[in-house]
């Protein structure tokens, strides 16, 4: 196992979080992502993304813009379920991380 592995949990809840908040796209997470230090390919993300959606958590749909278009995710209710209790989970971890600092 790799670094990279062992965030890709991390890296699903902050995309449910996003995409609860608002419609979002692949590279908006790639960039967003970055800033928090994640460093992900369309190659790594987009397999993530479409896993999300087979698996009930996210919705997309294409939205044009002129003559661009992009298929842009959303969170489901089951995904949004999800995040709820993957919250409470990041909070207990949080708590026992940090405790005797």
């Amino acid at each position: 196992m790799n670094d990279q592995d062992l965030y890709k949990g991390l890296v699903r809840i902050h995309i449910l979080h996003h995409a609860s908040e608002k419609a979002v796209f692949g590279l908006w997470f790639i960039e967003e992502l970055a800033h928090h230090g994640y460093k992900l390919s369309p190659g790594t993300l987009y397999p993530i993304l479409h896993g999300m959606e087979e698996n009930g958590y996210l919705r997309s749909s294409v939205q044009r813009a002129g003559r661009q278009s992009r298929r842009v995710y959303r969170a489901t209710a089951k995904g949004k379920k999800a995040l709820a209790a993957a919250k409470e989970k990041v909070s207990e971890l949080f708590g026992e991380l940090f405790e005797k600092e």
